[in-house]
């Protein structure tokens, strides 16, 4: 019977073809998917067309309403999300696209199927995928048999999102990237911290670490060994250092990001261990005067910055929040539609 309604009607024969062959959403768009696990799965030209496009989106976002008509993009959250929720799904939303919030404690992933059969049957479904999650080895699962693009929104590796909105920051307020200085403070052992590392090495920049010694706050092996081959090849510098005053001597950005990262008990001792790494004024007073402050965000004053620091007018962790939507939108704009 449903061979005689094809013969009938050419419009259901030519969908039914892409239907029955097991077509995917993904060959609507033409080339291989690009998986962005962390900051450097972006050459430093493309990081640039993000940029250049996320500052075009938030000059003129009615330019742009309908760029992604009718594409949906499937979130996917084991942790706690604010600003990645908000962001990606009024982002869709302002493209003409839609967003679908998964929790993976409906679901656990990798429990009941594996990651790589949960990427397989998304790429089926949806345009591209985001996903907070706990470790790199789950991302990988869901990159390893994706046929659409997969974009890491934050694992224990990497926050390329995050990087793309500090980038367009940083342009905003210093005018460029080249040349100029970033001093981090505090627990460097973490995703943000080594997707900043690489930023400064692939786009031409220095950033300075520098927080307690000892294995709970050293870098993990491999990321200076890797940061330090991208700065070769781009003319970024990556230094760590001994003391906050030795990193932030001369900075034009001063960043920190919360002691409290997710799977780390907060305790005395460890926020004793970290307080010579707070962000006071005094150690603001030692970067350039016209230097910024940034905190990804959630923030603890008193923690691993003051009041006096977050709430200055040096401060413009805002305006980084903010272009967490316009950043997003460029970089998925350019994934689905494979220009990138």
């Amino acid at each position: 019977m449903l061979s005689s309604v094809l013969r009938r009607s050419a419009p259901l024969a030519a969908f039914s073809r892409s239907v029955t062959t097991g077509q995917s959403v993904a060959a609507r768009h033409k080339g291989p998917a690009k998986m962005v696990t962390k900051i450097s799965d972006l050459t430093s030209a493309e990081v640039a067309m993000v940029l250049q496009l996320a500052h075009k989106m938030k000059a003129n976002p009615k330019d742009y309403f309908d760029a992604l008509n009718n594409e949906s993009l499937l979130m996917l959250f084991e942790k706690p999300s604010l600003r990645t929720r908000v962001s990606l799904e009024v982002g869709m939303t302002d493209m003409g696209g839609h967003a679908i919030s998964y929790m993976i404690g409906d679901s656990p992933l990798g429990k009941k199927e594996t990651y790589g059969d949960t990427g397989a049957c998304l790429s089926r479904y949806v345009a591209a995928i985001t996903a907070r999650v706990t470790s790199r080895e789950q991302i990988n699962g869901l990159i390893a048999n994706a046929h659409v693009p997969v974009v890491n929104a934050l694992d224990d590796w990497a926050h390329p999102m995050q990087m793309l909105a500090d980038l367009q920051t940083i342009e905003e307020k210093c005018g460029s990237l080249k040349g100029i200085r970033m001093a981090y403070l505090g627990d460097i052992r973490n995703n943000v911290t080594y997707d900043l590392m690489r930023s400064g090495a692939l786009m031409g920049f220095t950033v300075a670490v520098a927080g307690p010694k000892g294995p709970d706050f050293e870098l993990e092996d491999g990321v200076m060994q890797e940061c330090e081959a991208l700065a070769a090849a781009n003319g970024g510098k990556v230094e760590v250092c001994s003391t906050a005053a030795e990193a932030v001597a001369g900075a034009d950005v001063v960043y920190t990001d919360s002691w409290q990262s997710y799977g780390i008990k907060q305790t005395e001792e460890r926020i004793a261990t970290l307080m010579p790494f707070q962000v006071t004024e005094a150690v603001m007073a030692q970067a350039k005067p016209s230097a910024i402050f940034m905190n990804c965000l959630p923030a603890m004053r008193g923690e691993e910055q003051t009041a006096e620091v977050i709430d200055g007018a040096q401060s413009v962790v805002f305006d980084q929040a903010e272009n967490r939507l316009h950043a997003q939108k460029a970089l998925l704009y350019l994934l689905i539609t494979r220009q990138i």
